[in-house]
């Protein structure tokens, strides 16, 4: 069975780890040190290095893993992220035979141009999506490089995967996420229970992910822009109704950014 952890770095970060039969995929490394360090305490022994996307606080820690131990690193083509030995852009699918799992690529662009997410159908009862900093906690993340209209279209291929899914982002950013989204649906009482729920958690010193599909269908307003609500939030700021969901999305997003 593989046991997925976390690994804090920086003030927020998570880099992920797949673990079984006494080995390791990262995600995301964005910092080698807490990496090396479960390695020296666990002895497990790395197999993989999966990036999402080149931004340093996901892959600064990529040449120094993979100068230690020289294993396929997986990430974006249309990327520049030194190390990569497996470039992928998008519905590629393979297999981490050391811990015995596949892993279907999804192409997420609008954070960046090339971003992945990586799915894997079979992990445990539900399935587990790695989606570095397209999906969050109750948000999603900027548009660096990418326009509205990839960024909505990325979103809606996460959205149909199973509600089940365990949705693991890169950030604890659920908390200010939802702020958000009760000033999108204010009158949302999906919402306001996640909020509350959230804020026990934060309290307690507990992570508020992984997340699930289904939580963020629910509560998220970036993969909402068919809800009326939304829509009609989406209308407020843009001084008439929108025309479709690219718009609705464009809107809300453009609110977040300001917000």
């Amino acid at each position: 069975m593989v046991e997925i952890t976390a690994l804090p770095a920086f003030d927020d970060n998570y880099i992920w780890l797949l673990r079984a039969n006494g080995h390791v995929a990262v995600v995301d490394p964005g910092d080698a040190t807490p990496v090396i360090a479960h390695l020296a305490d666990s002895g497990d022994r790395l197999c993989a290095i999966l990036a999402t996307h080149h931004h340093g606080d996901h892959i600064g820690g990529v040449a120094e893993l993979a100068a230690r131990w020289p294993v396929p690193v997986f990430g974006p083509a249309l990327e520049n992220i030194a190390g990569v030995t497996r470039p992928l852009a998008g519905d590629e699918r393979f297999e981490l035979p050391e811990i015995g799992v596949a892993l279907e690529v999804i192409a997420v662009p609008g954070h960046t141009r090339g971003h992945l997410a990586y799915y894997g159908p079979n992990i445990g009862a539900a399935g587990a999506l790695f989606c570095g900093d397209t999906l969050f906690g109750a948000g999603c993340g900027r548009l660096f490089e990418g326009t509205p209209a990839q960024m909505q279209a990325s979103l809606a291929a996460l959205a149909v995967l199973p509600a089940p899914t365990l949705v693991y982002c890169a950030h604890e950013y659920t908390q200010s996420n939802l702020r958000f989204a009760a000033a999108v649906e204010p009158g949302s009482v999906a919402v306001q229970r996640r909020v509350e729920s959230v804020a026990r958690e934060r309290a307690a010193g507990r992570a508020t992910v992984p997340t699930r599909i289904g939580i963020e269908l629910d509560t998220n307003p970036f993969l909402r822009w068919d809800a009326p609500a939304v829509r009609a939030a989406a209308a407020g700021r843009l001084g008439h109704a929108p025309a479709d969901a690219i718009e609705t999305f464009t809107a809300i997003r453009e609110w977040k950014n300001r917000f």
